[in-house]
């Protein structure tokens, strides 16, 4: 994958990253072999063997933290992000971050990923045996599912083609501190939440830069998901707010506004995580897309 320069390393002689133009609480840095390195008083021989992948604060995110680190965009190329270190998967260190496997996010074509995904939900749907062993058994203990045409509707089989884009109601980086800060408050459903710094291109960028591997059951190369996540920066103002063992979390300065932009939007998650809808509260696209997706200033994606 292309990376810029890491500035990360300077933080084991640098805690605080004052030579970054920051003043960072105490904080541990994740390295590639997936090793957690504190850095409160740490020279610069006992930092990371291997190369660094993120940053994070030893004690709890507080609302106002984001727009705190928010300077080392600008100054370092180190990107703000809220992880949950306290999750029943534990935390960064105990992800199983795979940034050897990921390529660059630039080489995937955004629309060519999300209808690959399409095809091939709609070819296993199509193809499944209506009659297929212990069926009833699960009609009589869960209901009668919904079907292909039913969960997909107003869609089918073909692919729709991408949403059009929404206008901004607010700046994305606005936007994101906002969401940031409502993540990291006490009514928060997050167990530990944590300000961090990963060095990426953009926002979009962040999973592949850490390679994340939340998504692997659906994809083995997050970058590929990267690759939509620039066009919706593009078209929606998203931006990567928060991740944990399994999950994304989005703010949208641009939602759409209208039932069709939202279906249109909700055809496009559903590519990019059906588990959003087959494993989720909203069981047709329809649903999901009036209840998840129509003016929702967050998306949030988790994969089994």
């Amino acid at each position: 994958m292309a990376t810029l320069p890491n500035p990360l390393p300077k933080l084991a002689a640098d805690p605080s990253g004052h030579t970054l133009g920051l003043e960072l609480p105490a904080g541990r840095l994740i390295d590639a072999g997936g090793t957690s390195h504190a850095l409160e008083a740490v020279g610069e021989n006992d930092g990371p063997s291997r190369e660094p992948l993120l940053w994070h604060a030893g004690g709890p995110a507080a609302p106002g933290g984001w727009a705190a680190l928010e300077p080392a965009r600008r100054t370092s190329g180190l990107l703000p992000l809220v992880i949950d270190v306290g999750g029943a998967q534990g935390a960064p260190e105990d992800w199983e971050l795979m940034p050897g496997e990921v390529s660059y996010p630039g080489d995937h074509d955004a629309e060519d990923v999300l209808a690959e995904f399409w095809d091939e939900y709609a070819a296993e749907e199509l193809g499944a045996d209506e009659d297929y062993p212990g069926r009833q058994a699960v009609v009589e203990v869960f209901g009668e599912r919904p079907t292909y045409d039913e969960k997909v509707a107003p869609f089918g089989p073909a692919w729709p083609g991408l949403a059009p884009a929404t206008e901004q109601e607010t700046d994305p980086d606005t936007r994101a501190a906002e969401i940031a800060d409502s993540l990291t408050d006490s009514g928060s459903w997050l167990k530990e939440p944590r300000l961090a710094l990963v060095p990426a291109r953009r926002s979009a960028d962040v999973p592949a830069a850490i390679g994340w591997s939340g998504p692997l059951n659906h994809e083995g190369d997050v970058a590929r998901l990267c690759a939509v996540l620039r066009s919706w920066e593009d078209r929606f103002g998203i931006r990567v707010v928060a991740l944990t063992f399994d999950r994304l979390v989005l703010s949208v300065a641009a939602p759409p506004r209208t039932r069709d932009e939202a279906e249109a939007v909700a055809a496009e998650h559903f590519a990019f995580c059906p588990d959003n809808i087959t494993q989720g509260h909203h069981e047709t696209l329809r649903a999901y897309a009036e209840h998840e997706v129509l003016g929702r200033r967050v998306w949030s994606f988790w994969w089994d």
